[in-house]
C-alpha cells in the first residue's frame, strides 16, 4: 500500500525530531518548575531554555513571553480590554479584521458591542483605508490583524496596519501562528505590541502556545487566575514537557527556514500548475503574496467535502478550510468576506506543504485530482 501523503500543514504539522527528543528528556523530569529544589530548578531550566529561544526568534525579550495551552487561549489572553503602551491610556474597544481566525473573532474578554468588523479587499488582504476609517470614530482601539490567513495564506499588511494603530492612539495585536518558521517575524520590525503563536504549526506538540508582548505593555488581564506561574499572568503549572518540544522545535524551524521556503514555493508553483492544467480552477489571493506553503482553490460545480474525501480515498491529505471548523460543512467565513459567492465558498480546498514535502506528494496530489477531475466535475 502507498504511503499517505500530508498536504495539510496549516491545520498541524508533524512533529519534529528534535522536539520530540526534548519532550522524552523532560518527561524523564519529576519536578514542579515552581519547586525551589534541585529537580524543580532543572524543570525551571527547559521552560526558561524554550522562553529564551521563542523570545530570540521573534525579537522579544524572554520576560515578555508567556506560555499558554494553545494559541487560541493566546489570543484569548492577548484581546484584554484596558491594555496600553508605554504613551497611551487603555484600549476600550477591539477592531478585528473579517478573516481572522474563530479564536480572535470571538473577540476575548472584549464585550459584543465594542467590537468591530475590518473589510478585506478581494483578494483577502486588510483593507488599511476602512481601519483608518473605523479608528476616527471612537476612542482607542486594540485591533487585531492576522500576519499570514491560514486559508489562503495571504499575507497581510501588519507594519501598516501598526503604524496606523499607534497613530490614533491604539495598540496592535498579530495573529503570527501561521508565519513563525516560514517568513521572518520580528515584533519589533513589524510594530506589533503583542504577538501569538501556536507549537504543533512549526513541529511542536499540540496544546501549547504562546503570547509575546513588546516591551512597555501593561494592563493584560490573566484568563486563568490561580498561582502566579508565568510572572502572574497565566495561572496552571507550565506543560514542561510541551513547552520543550515547544523551544526545540522554534530553534529547527528557524534555522531550515531559508531553505524550506524556497523549495516549498517550487513545489507549491508546480502543483497550482498542475491543477489549473485539469481544470479551470480559481486560485484564491493568487494576486498579492502568500506563503509560500499554502494553496486554496476551487473549480465550477467542486464541493469541498466531495473533493477532501476524494482526496483522502487516494491516500492524499487536504482540508476544505481551518481545521477548527472540521466537520462544519458551511462556507469559508474568509472567502464571503472576501466577497465570494457562498456556491463559490462552499467548494474550496485547501492544499499546504511542509518541510517534508516532496516533488512525489506533488506527482501524487496531482494525479488523484485528474482521477477526481473526471468524476466530480461537470465542465
Amino acid at each position: 500500500m502507498p504511503t499517505r501523503v500530508y498536504l495539510d500543514w496549516n491545520a498541524t504539522t508533524p512533529l519534529r525530531p528534535e522536539a520530540r527528543a526534548a519532550m522524552v528528556a523532560a518527561y524523564d523530569l519529576v519536578g514542579n518548575p515552581s519547586s525551589v529544589h534541585a529537580e524543580g530548578r532543572e524543570a525551571r531550566r527547559l521552560v526558561e531554555e524554550a522562553r529564551a529561544a521563542l523570545a530570540a526568534a521573534v525579537g522579544a525579550l524572554p520576560r515578555n513571553v508567556i506560555f499558554t495551552s494553545a494559541g487560541t487561549e493566546a489570543n484569548a489572553l492577548a484581546l484584554s480590554p484596558g491594555l496600553r503602551g508605554p504613551s497611551g491610556g487603555p484600549v476600550e474597544r477591539l477592531l478585528v479584521s473579517a478573516v481572522e481566525h474563530a479564536s480572535v473573532l470571538a473577540g476575548g474578554r472584549f464585550p459584543a458591542d465594542r467590537i468591530g468588523l475590518i473589510r478585506v479587499t478581494r483578494s483577502g488582504v486588510v483593507d488599511l483605508e476602512d481601519l483608518k476609517a473605523e479608528l476616527k470614530d471612537g476612542p482607542p482601539a486594540l485591533v487585531s490583524i492576522m500576519a499570514a490567513n491560514n486559508e489562503t495564506g495571504a499575507l497581510q499588511p501588519v507594519a501598516e496596519a501598526a503604524s496606523v494603530a499607534h497613530g490614533a492612539g491604539g495598540l496592535l495585536h498579530v495573529d503570527a501562528i501561521q508565519v513563525l518558521g516560514k517568513i521572518p517575524f520580528d515584533i519589533n520590525k513589524v510594530g506589533a505590541d503583542l504577538a501569538t503563536f501556536s507549537a504543533h504549526k512549526i513541529g511542536g506538540p499540540k496544546g501549547v502556545g504562546a503570547l509575546v508582548m513588546a516591551e512597555g505593555i501593561v494592563g493584560l488581564e490573566p484568563v486563568l487566575r490561580g498561582g502566579g506561574q508565568e510572572l502572574s499572568r497565566r495561572a496552571g503549572t507550565e506543560n514542561v514537557a510541551g513547552v520543550a518540544g515547544f523551544g526545540a522545535a522554534v530553534k529547527a524551524a528557524l534555522q531550515a527556514l531559508p531553505e524550506d521556503v524556497k523549495r516549498m514555493a517550487t513545489l507549491r508553483n508546480r502543483l497550482e500548475n498542475g491543477l489549473r492544467g485539469v481544470a479551470r480552477v480559481t486560485v484564491f489571493s493568487d494576486d498579492v503574496e502568500r506563503l509560500s506553503n499554502t494553496l486554496l482553490f476551487t473549480a465550477p460545480d467542486l464541493k469541498a467535502e466531495t473533493a477532501v474525501i476524494g482526496f483522502d480515498l487516494e491516500g492524499i491529505a487536504v482540508s476544505s478550510g481551518s481545521a477548527c471548523s472540521s466537520g462544519k460543512v458551511q462556507p469559508s467565513h474568509v472567502l464571503s468576506a472576501m466577497g465570494y459567492d457562498p456556491a463559490v465558498a462552499q467548494g474550496a480546498v485547501r492544499l499546504s506543504l511542509g518541510w517534508s514535502t516532496g516533488p512525489e506528494d506533488i506527482n501524487r496530489a496531482l494525479e488523484a485530482w485528474r482521477k477526481l477531475g473526471n468524476t466530480l466535475l461537470k465542465g
